[in-house]
């Protein structure tokens, strides 16, 4: 009779790993899983603890809970498998980023739960105590595979929140914003228009050493509807030549003036490797509303992907470290256009942090 180098509950596991990829997900996000398990199980087999060479009892028993510990693991690793999701062109929402899914690299876990001392009964009573090691898996389709098209939020299954401020006037607010997201600890990005740039470099170039991301806001503020397609070219190339000229911005991303745009910027823009980004919630900051009503709006109403455009004003000076904290009590984490739009995983930061 031939012997089985797998244990029978992983095996269990395995085939419930099959039967779950058909009802909840697609399968190529199980089937991450399963490869770690069958790694996991691979390493059991080869290690010995099948097998006791010495016949000793004692070695008989370590074997035995081991053996339970990897089985529990693999089967606890279907229940934590998250499959990743698609990026998508939605009817109201336009372009939506894809989000990362996770496995459990069974092994990786497995090693370090032993190493700890960790028992299948332990683990089984705390499942938090295990040291879980997971691996993301990509979706198949991801923002960079969808046809032109702009993006108005980050996906809502992340938590994380977009601070977008649009530059092209005034200066007399920017250190103090500046001051406040160090003090939060946060990074934001600044969209510029090219002809503030060019009379404000040191500034920017301020903004640029605080660590904030550094993106297009087009040359000099026009609506991009309204001007040919050669007019619009201009407008965001030559704000992009700055960008890498005097600050060495590597930038993906074009905030259009105003936010009017039509068909032909969105092209334009992709022609010269810029994803078009709109915005989720508007401060409306440029009408001087009191800072406490915006702080209410966004607490309100900011939720995961949420994109919030702001600028150098009095009332954004001082409502954003309000704004900031009405998104972590959300348990967001609020940051750069780029991190929400990434389809890197974000795990629920634990209350207080």
């Amino acid at each position: 009779m031939i012997k089985s180098r797998w244990p029978p509950a992983a095996m269990l596991a395995v085939l419930a790993l099959l039967l779950a990829a058909g009802r909840y997900g697609p399968l190529h996000a199980y089937v991450e899983t399963a490869k770690t398990i069958h790694s996991g199980a691979a390493a059991y087999a080869d290690s010995g603890y099948a097998d006791d060479q010495n016949g000793s009892a004692g070695g008989a028993d370590n074997a035995d809970k081991e053996d339970e510990l990897r089985s529990w693991l693999a089967a606890e690793a279907i229940k934590r498998a998250q499959p990743p999701i698609d990026a998508v062109v939605d009817r109201v929402w336009k372009a939506i980023p894809g989000y990362n899914g996770r496995s459990v690299d069974v092994n990786a876990t497995y090693e370090l739960a032993r190493k700890a001392g960790i028992s299948a009964e332990s683990a089984a009573a705390a499942p938090a105590a295990v040291p879980w090691v997971y691996r993301e898996v990509a979706p198949k389709i991801g923002l960079r595979d969808l046809p032109p098209s702009p993006v108005y939020r980050g996906n809502p299954n992340k938590p994380a929140v977009g601070l977008m401020i649009n530059v092209a006037w005034g200066n007399e607010y920017l250190a103090s914003i500046l001051n406040t997201l160090d003090a939060q600890k946060v990074k934001a990005t600044f969209f510029l228009d090219g002809s503030w740039l060019s009379k404000n470099k040191d500034a920017a170039l301020e903004i640029k050493r605080r660590g904030h991301e550094l993106s297009n806001h087009a040359y000099s503020h026009k609506n991009m509807s309204t001007i040919s397609d050669a007019k619009q070219l201009e407008e965001i190339s030559k704000t992009e030549a700055l960008l890498k000229d005097v600050l060495g911005a590597d930038n993906r991303l074009f905030a259009p003036p105003s936010g009017d745009y039509d068909a032909r910027t969105v092209r334009i823009a992709a022609g010269l490797g810029l994803r078009t980004v709109m915005w989720t919630l508007d401060t409306v900051d440029w009408q001087r509303p009191p800072a406490s009503s915006v702080v209410k709006k966004i607490s309100a109403h900011v939720g995961p992907g949420t994109l919030i455009l702001m600028h150098p004003t009095s009332t954004t000076e001082q409502a954003l470290a309000g704004i900031v904290r009405a998104a972590r009590a959300k348990g967001l984490v609020p940051g750069t256009v780029s991190e929400v739009l990434s389809e890197r995983r974000l795990e629920q930061p634990r209350e207080g942090k």
